[in-house]
């Protein structure tokens, strides 16, 4: 007998992908930077003294929120920082989101979105996307008497970025709160921050993990009108982002060329893996990402065993709508050369 709440007895909760400890691969399947963050990063943790750990970090963030709303003319009471984004997405539940209350979101997308609706006791309301992956342009409509929606652009598994004419409309005839999870935006043509000048309903997140090479120090950055950074501050917990992070990735948010420089290698690199994957046969949606969302020629779950098999851990989704396909994150040239060399001796195989 479970003494946990029932919502909780009942999930599954959200699954990571693979960190593995056992033996040496290719690592492709979570999303990482191949590339290290910023030198100023390091120089930052160099220059830190730990004795200032004995002190608890600065409740707010104001620093931090003073670094990352700059680069978009904002002041730093339109921001709101996290222990990553999942911590946003989860004030987010916390301040929009009863308890029996609806939560919206695209299918497919996160699957982090559905849990934090079971998490909060909340009901989910999925929002199908199109047969290329697109948002409905009646998406609002959709998402019903939902109090929260929550739009991930670039979306992840997919890697395509909604239609900005879509967005748009979505935001004007929305009743709730429009989340738009931008994790991956850096690498993409476009982004949404300037909705929320124009939309008092719409907040935009945004995470170092991805294009600043921050995974493991978890920072997420919210940004909308100060009255919804003002509600979701009474979320929070009281100190969500702690010292050491908020000194390395203001160092981070500093240095935006370095970034920069490495989103264009990485888009670069992009291309040609899906040049290189189309020619062997892989279908293959527009990526707006650092990962590609590709359909193999072959079974998707049994190339993804082989290729782990042989060294090389990507991710597979036993979900509607994307089971025939693997996630692939792009690493480095070299990797990807020795990705394309395994996939190409895999596909020549006899039976293959």
């Amino acid at each position: 007998m479970s003494l946990a709440r029932a919502s909780i007895a009942r999930i599954a909760g959200y699954v990571p992908g693979e960190q593995p400890r056992d033996r040496s691969y290719i690592k492709l399947n979570t999303n990482e930077n191949p590339y290290p963050p910023s030198p100023r990063v390091a120089a930052a943790l160099h220059a830190f003294d730990p004795a200032r750990l004995r002190l608890y970090s600065e409740p707010l963030s104001l620093e931090l929120r003073q670094t990352a709303t700059a680069p978009f003319g904002l002041t730093a009471d339109w921001a709101i920082c996290g222990n990553g984004s999942d911590d946003l997405l989860t004030i987010a539940v916390r301040t929009f989101v009863d308890q029996g209350g609806k939560l919206a979101y695209p299918e497919p997308s996160y699957s982090l979105y559905p849990v934090l609706a079971d998490l909060q006791g909340a009901g989910r309301v999925p929002v199908d996307l199109d047969a290329d992956f697109e948002l409905p342009d009646d998406a609002a409509c959709r998402a019903g008497d939902a109090t929260l929606l929550i739009l991930c652009r670039p979306n992840a598994p997919t890697g395509n970025a909604f239609r900005l004419e879509t967005m748009h409309r979505v935001c004007r005839e929305f009743r709730g709160v429009v989340w738009i999870d931008e994790a991956y935006v850096d690498f993409a043509d476009d982004h949404c921050v300037d909705f929320v000048r124009q939309y008092p309903n719409v907040v935009v997140s945004r995470t170092v993990s991805k294009s600043y090479s921050l995974a493991g120090l978890r920072l997420g950055v919210a940004f909308a009108q100060p009255h919804l950074i003002a509600e979701m501050m009474k979320a929070k917990d009281s100190y969500n982002v702690d010292l050491l992070t908020q000194v390395l990735g203001k160092a981070a948010l500093e240095d935006r060329d370095y970034m920069l420089g490495n989103v264009r290698r990485l888009r670069a690199t992009r291309d040609r893996l899906c040049a290189e994957l189309r020619g062997l046969g892989f279908e293959i949606p527009p990526s707006q990402t650092n990962f590609v969302l590709a359909k193999p020629p072959v079974p998707a779950d049994g190339l993804f065993r082989e290729l782990r098999q042989r060294g090389f851990l990507v991710r597979y989704f036993d979900l509607d709508r994307v089971r025939d396909y693997i996630r692939i994150t792009i690493g480095t040239d070299a990797d990807m050369a020795a990705f394309l060399r395994t996939v190409a001796d895999i596909l020549r195989e006899p039976g293959r």
